[in-house]
């Protein structure tokens, strides 16, 4: 078997590769910061079914693999019929994983809030919706942005499965290129580069934010 040499038309496809990965991590966190929100709202619900309901949904999607709910959007809709782009089957198994996750991590954050905040604003004669939006969640927000921020990152090198569905982000685009001329240590060498250059500043700024926070606490 010949080696094919790497060219600047390989590297520029790994490259406009990286857009396809941004894309779809901007699109599971957003959608699954929409959802992420909804759970946190039912998991501290006074309403004790709506918190089950929430807790079930976590409990469910947090026990399964990324991969199978990539399979069950893309192969598993199509059996009955829906048959889903890449992108899209990607995203949406990618929105319910991650809205499972950041509901979990921002309802932690909301709990760790002191119990005299809340005391003092029924103090306030504030309701619950008032306590939460004027006092428990600009606090918790400030509270959240490590863990967040951190599986931000998370998020980022997930996008890698979605290549086992056909959606050409950066690692499927390895692929495309080592199949064409079989280098897989310098292709993935690459790969490997440019996810670390996209994770690195952000795992280096949730590091940064945990850090002033703790200095704050103290």
């Amino acid at each position: 078997m010949s080696l094919g040499h790497f060219t600047f038309t390989h590297l520029m496809y790994l490259v406009q590769s990286i857009g396809w990965t941004l894309l779809l991590s901007a699109l599971a966190f957003v959608l699954g910061a929409i959802g992420g929100i909804g759970l946190m709202l039912a998991r501290i619900s006074p309403r004790g079914w709506l918190r089950w309901c929430a807790l079930v949904y976590i409990e469910c999607v947090q026990g399964i693999p990324l991969l199978i709910l990539l399979f069950i959007v893309y192969f598993g809709l199509s059996v009955y019929g829906l048959a889903l782009p890449s992108l899209v089957a990607a995203g949406i198994a990618m929105m319910i994983y991650v809205s499972a996750y950041l509901g979990d991590i921002w309802r932690g954050c909301i709990e760790a809030m002191p119990k005299p905040q809340w005391e003092a604003s029924e103090c306030l004669a504030f309701s619950r919706w008032q306590t939460l939006r004027l006092v428990i969640i600009p606090q918790a927000v400030r509270l959240s942005l490590p863990p967040t921020v951190g599986f931000l990152v998370q998020i980022i090198k997930m996008t890698s499965l979605a290549s086992v569905i056909g959606f050409v982000e950066l690692t499927r685009a390895g692929q495309i290129i080592n199949n064409t001329i079989f280098q897989p240590f310098l292709v993935f060498f690459l790969v490997g580069a440019f996810y670390f250059a996209l994770c690195y500043p952000l795992s280096r700024w949730s590091e940064a934010m945990e850090k002033k926070l703790n200095v704050a606490n103290r």
